[in-house]
């Protein structure tokens, strides 16, 4: 079975988490750790980690824990570290702002190279160092820079029309960032954060722990 049908997207998730961990424990020259020291590093459980990587066959070897070098290098070729992915951004207010003044530089596989916004002029500006074109130049600049996934930091009413514009463009991904349930085609993937709905999560889970 083909493992992106095969493993849920809650650990797909966690794999970046596994893989900075990991890495954490490599410069402190640690060459095994079990599923408790890396649950006790993360907060996660130890039976959700080793479910998380049964997932991926045998990993470690019981009584023995997990090779660290071996993981890394298993995560690496899996998250595709060895090979930057090109990703533009689409909407820079606030939000879209911090991500290019952040850009994923640091141990990310990913970066931002060229982005969109309603007022940027047509021939384009540079913000933090990106290129910053008018969305009217979407299909061009997005196929020059060689970008294959969106972050999508619009107004509610304009994300289904760029994320049409992108699905007819054949992106491969989309994250999106704005509160609109998006439709996309069957060949796109799509990830959605709404922070709105998460920081209520948070206030949920404060009040009633409270009492």
């Amino acid at each position: 079975m083909n493992k992106e049908y095969k493993i849920p997207q809650a650990t797909t998730k966690r794999l970046p988490l596994y893989y900075r961990f990991l890495q954490n424990f490599a410069q402190e020259g640690k060459k095994r750790i079990s599923s408790q020291e890396l649950s006790d590093a993360m907060k996660i459980d130890p039976a959700t980690i080793r479910r998380d990587f049964s997932y991926f066959g045998a990993l470690g070897k019981k009584g023995y824990g997990y090779d660290v070098q071996h993981l890394l290098s298993f995560f690496s070729q899996t998250l595709d570290q060895d090979e930057a992915t090109n990703v533009a951004l689409i909407g820079v207010g606030n939000l879209g702002n911090a991500f290019l003044k952040y850009n994923f530089q640091k141990n990310h596989n990913t970066r931002i190279v060229v982005a969109f916004d309603s007022k940027a002029p047509y021939e384009g500006t540079d913000i933090s160092g990106i290129p910053v074109f008018h969305p009217d130049r979407l299909e061009e600049m997005y196929e020059e820079y060689g970008a294959e996934l969106a972050i999508l930091t619009v107004s509610s009413r304009s994300a289904q029309t760029m994320t049409d514009r992108l699905a007819k463009m054949n992106a491969k991904g989309i994250l999106n960032f704005t509160p609109i349930r998006l439709t996309v085609p069957d060949s796109m993937k799509l990830m959605n954060i709404d922070l709105s709905v998460e920081l209520q999560a948070l206030i949920y889970l404060v009040r009633n722990s409270e009492s």
